[in-house]
């Protein structure tokens, strides 16, 4: 009774207008990058600075109601505004891919878990980056932090895809004093860079969120303020491992949950370094002409001491939990300071934005799926976007139910995707771990135990939900069977998506990337001078070898 109830308030509710929001209409859809850019006046060129943090849960900032303390934070995100209808990718690569090229992974190629360090894989050369646009604009282009769109040969570099310069690593993660990063057994090596060389005399096993910190603010005190400046701040926190100064971790004794207790002090000293930044911002006179975005790159991982309560799933998934992000936007030139925006906004909407805010160009043949918000953002108008897709990932693990006759003929449900479309949305296939995961702050037993996790067990077997996000943002009633027609809707914009989709670039593992090959270095190996005969002499090569050890273990077997 009490689940009826709730759908026919969700039906009730599901196309009021949202507050800083829009109406969705089914009939003005277009799926070419149109009006992407508001016409607002541009005024002199801001310095941006785009922070982006690792595995930050939803609920894992105070103002969401933490346990963890984020005085900094708070006050930021207080004075400017909170992004609460936000959403990004729920991994690491697609959100940092879709970031640089305010395009879909289905446009990208990367539509596919991460890039691995071992794979001849990068963000695609010819997609056009957003400090490429920048630079253009006269900005100068600084990077700090985690790359993580690939690096298998030289053109994939941050300071080859529009960057000035480039302080931080090119790997998913490592250990946060020593730098280095192991990827299986005798595949382990450095994971520091300057530029395009590794940073060998610059290190000094320093905390990577301090040291990472101490960089930018190194930026600032030698760049002119009278000219534009864009920095980009990816910081390694607070993805695992867990480490952190003891300093940080005195200060949550009372979470008797280690993996909690951990987690918690690097986010404050996270926030700790978000200070000293934002000091330095004053310090050196960028402050009053500067735009602060920040961004967690998915949701956090409760394994690894995350908490995305109360939404549902964990990072790498397509629920709520995995997709919807803490973010924020700080600056003296907002117009409506100190509100929410609950506007759909979703990660690739920063190109157009900021590439705007800096008086860049968008060229048509960028075919953007991002927005221009900035008067969403900061005037509280309604939002251009009216969906979202969240991806279509055709080599995943398919779901044993899916079919296209569940699909009603338009998609086969097999098949792991998801949709956005103004206050519904749908997902197909296997959308990942679904859990909804309390704060693990009192207890000391692992997550594998499962200790007081609402677990589900009435939809398995299942392979396509319908859900009404503004009335029912926790995911806990699928209303795929109440509407149909819906349904239906959102399966034939799937399909219109996937139309428009590239085939998925995820290459075997290369052995040449090993760093015992490169001075123990992460890094390039793939040598573009290597002609067309040399690499078919070592496909035919690795043809043999693999024929030969399938002949040996067919013999073992007899």
């Amino acid at each position: 009774m009490k689940m009826f109830i709730f759908s026919v308030l969700a039906s009730l509710f599901a196309f009021t207008s949202l507050t800083c929001g829009y109406q969705m209409s089914w009939g003005n859809w277009n799926g070419n990058s149109q009006n992407r850019v508001s016409n607002r006046d541009k005024t002199t060129q801001p310095h941006i600075i785009f922070i982006l943090v690792d595995d930050q849960g939803f609920r894992d900032v105070g103002y969401h109601g933490s346990e963890i303390k984020t005085p900094t934070l708070d006050r930021l995100a207080a004075q400017g505004v909170k992004l609460e209808n936000y959403y990004v990718q729920p991994l690491c690569s697609p959100s940092r891919s879709q970031l640089m090229t305010g395009r879909y992974q289905i446009h990208t190629g990367l539509q596919h878990s991460v890039i691995r360090p071992t794979q001849a894989n990068c963000l695609p050369l010819e997609n056009v980056t957003l400090p490429q646009k920048l630079r253009q604009a006269g900005y100068s282009t600084h990077m700090v932090g985690k790359w993580h769109l690939g690096f298998y040969k030289r053109g994939c570099m941050p300071t080859q895809r529009g960057f000035d310069t480039f302080f931080g690593s090119l790997l998913g993660s490592g250990d946060y004093y020593s730098h280095y990063k192991c990827d299986g057994p005798g595949m382990c090596g450095y994971d520091l860079y300057e530029g395009e060389e590794a940073a060998w005399e610059q290190d000094r096993g320093q905390y990577s969120t301090l040291m990472f910190t101490q960089k930018a603010v190194d930026i600032l005190a030698h760049h002119n303020p009278q000219k534009p400046l864009f920095l980009y701040l990816a910081f390694q926190a607070v993805h695992s491992p867990l480490q952190v100064p003891a300093l940080y971790l005195e200060r949550y004794k009372s979470i008797p949950n280690l993996h909690r207790r951990k987690y918690a002090a690097m986010v404050s000293c996270l926030d700790e370094a978000i200070h000293n930044l934002t000091l330095a911002l004053k310090r050196y006179g960028f402050y009053d002409d500067t735009v602060i975005v920040y961004s967690s790159d998915n949701g956090g991982q409760p394994m690894a001491g995350g908490n995305n309560w109360p939404l549902r799933g964990s990072k790498a998934t397509y629920w709520e939990g995995g997709i919807r992000a803490v973010g924020f936007v700080h600056s003296p030139l907002l117009v409506n300071k100190g509100t929410q925006c609950r506007a759909l906004i979703h990660i690739t909407d920063w190109f157009p934005t900021l590439v705007s805010l800096g008086e860049g160009t968008l060229d048509e043949d960028l075919n953007l799926d991002g927005y221009d918000v900035w008067e969403a953002i900061s005037e509280g108008r309604p939002s251009p976007r009216q969906d979202i897709l969240h991806n279509i990932d055709p080599i995943y693990t398919k779901a044993k139910n899916g079919s296209w006759k569940a699909g009603y003929g338009l998609w086969n449900t097999a098949i792991r995707a998801a949709l956005r479309v103004g206050h519904w949305k749908l997902l197909t296939g296997v959308p990942g771990y679904s859990d909804w995961v309390p704060p693990q702050t009192f207890s000391s037993q692992l997550l594998t135990n499962r200790w007081h996790n609402e677990r589900i067990r009435w939809d398995r077997g299942k392979s396509i939900w319908l859900f009404n996000i503004t009335a029912d943002p926790y995911e806990r009633v699928d209303l795929s069977l109440h509407y149909p027609h819906i349904v239906k809707k959102m399966l034939l914009r799937l399909a219109q998506y996937n139309r428009t989709a590239i085939p998925v670039r995820y290459p075997a593992k290369d052995s040449r990337s090993n760093p015992n090959f490169n001075g123990g270095v992460w890094g390039p190996w793939y040598k573009e001078e290597e002609d067309e005969d040399d690499r078919e002499t070592n496909l035919f090569t690795n043809y043999l070898a693999k024929k030969r050890r399938k002949k040996k273990a067919k013999k073992r077997k007899l």
